[in-house]
């Protein structure tokens, strides 16, 4: 897990309809029963008969007004606080980014996820001709466990980057591993410290946050590749992408932020508007998935910069089956694809849950989406002014068909906070 509010959720995770304990997929509760008066509505969605698929757009960045210009112009604070009567005002949460991976039980529930784990595993023991002999850079080494998976590769050292307290145990899991020639731990930021070699052969990481891009930490990689990495070494992984899709998920919807338009026969409707604009990291049921995927982000890990990770683009979403759209949901896969045996790492709603799950994007005015429809727009995404980790994202909708016209755009914000409690509700 990534931030540093979830030491008290980790032994159970409650997410929605139902629970999580260490790591194990658990049944949820059926979201999409119908309401009264939606019996035609599911009907139709039971007689779709066209297969999900992705469809293969071209990304092309966003040309719409809004999305254009320098990244700081797509999302203005100001405007965003705008819409609400009143602001919580982050800003007096302080950076406790490595202090949070110091504590044992965030380690814990990226060690229990298997398919996170794992891929990383096979990526290195499965491919031992190309760990021979060879010198790896493993950035936010954690625990040590992908210096250890590389140096039982083969590898000829390792050295593991870590600037939380949880580099000092990894230390001692290192000795007591008896990797200690083989493996060395180095405590410190990466932009601060100086390597005892010139060069490495292989760039080792699990850098990805939710949505991809929360944290931040993949600015620290690619300093670390621009400065240490060969002209023909290995990053592991080599390429992220980001996709999207559209879902149907009513009762939540209801249950989450209809809850607020009567609280105890009292109105508090004057919240939901700021609760609709904080995503939820949430695990999404496959059936919820209305759409054809969409991929609006492409990272060559080779060649990516900095001022990549701000971006927007245009996406295109063609509807599967008549029904109604709540919100959408992104994802991302992060490929090792230079490898002799390669492997993916998905973290989609199609594959095996994950501890990163899916992110969900609710839409203020949710409307009734065609098959064959299209729901088209642009998605921004930036890091956020008042607190580099966190995400400012910012989406538009665009869609027409007969009697529903859809022209609203939406932003969101992503941070700790909004994540802790995706976890509690």
């Amino acid at each position: 897990v990534h931030g540093d509010l979830y030491r008290e959720i980790m032994e159970g995770n409650r997410s929605r309809g139902g629970w999580k304990q260490g790591g194990v997929k658990y049944v949820k509760k059926d979201k999409s029963a119908p309401k009264e008066g939606e019996k035609k509505e599911v009907k139709e969605v039971k007689e779709a008969k066209e297969e999900i698929k992705f469809e293969s757009i071209p990304i092309t960045p966003s040309t719409e007004s809004g999305f254009t210009g320098e990244p700081k112009s797509w999302f203005n604070d100001e405007d965003f606080n705008k819409q609400f009567v009143g602001t919580i005002d982050y800003k007096q949460c302080a950076d406790s980014y490595f202090g949070s991976y110091s504590h044992f039980g965030i380690h814990e529930e990226m060690l229990k996820d298997e398919v996170r784990t794992r891929t990383y595993m096979l990526a290195c023991v499965n491919n031992p001709e190309q760990f021979k002999d060879k010198i790896v850079l493993d950035i936010g080494c954690g625990t040590g466990i992908l210096s250890m998976f590389a140096a039982r590769a083969g590898a000829k050292h390792v050295y593991g980057i870590d600037n939380a307290e949880i580099a000092d145990f990894a230390k001692e899991i290192i000795k007591e591993n008896k990797l200690q020639d083989r493996v060395t731990i180095i405590k410190g930021k990466m932009e601060e410290l100086t390597l005892p070699v010139d060069k490495v052969d292989i760039i080792i990481s699990e850098w990805m946050g939710y949505f991809l891009l929360f944290e931040s930490m993949l600015d620290t990689v690619i300093y670390a590749r621009d400065k240490y990495l060969k002209p023909d070494g290995i990053m592991l992984p080599d390429r992220v992408t980001m996709c999207m899709a559209a879902i149907e998920d009513a009762k939540y919807k209801q249950d989450k932020f209809g809850f607020w338009d009567k609280v105890y026969d009292i109105d508090m409707g004057c919240i939901k508007k700021i609760a609709l604009s904080e995503p939820l990291v949430d695990l999404v049921e496959k059936k919820l998935v209305n759409s054809h995927i969409c991929t609006f982000l492409d990272l060559n890990l080779y060649t990516v910069k900095v001022e990549n990770l701000c971006f927007a683009n245009k996406y295109e979403l063609k509807f599967r089956r008549n029904d109604t759209v709540h919100a959408v949901t992104c994802w991302f896969d992060a490929y090792f694809s230079k490898l002799s045996h390669p492997i993916v790492l998905s973290t989609s709603p199609f594959s095996k849950t994950t501890h990163w799950r899916q992110t969900v994007f609710y839409l203020d005015k949710p409307f009734k989406a065609t098959m064959g429809q299209k729901l088209t727009g642009s998605i921004a995404v930036k890091k956020a002014t008042s607190h580099f980790r966190d995400v400012d994202i910012k989406i538009s909708y665009h869609y027409k068909h007969e009697e529903v016209d859809v022209n609203f755009t939406q932003m969101y914000k992503l941070r700790q906070v909004t994540i802790f409690h995706s976890f509690q509700t």
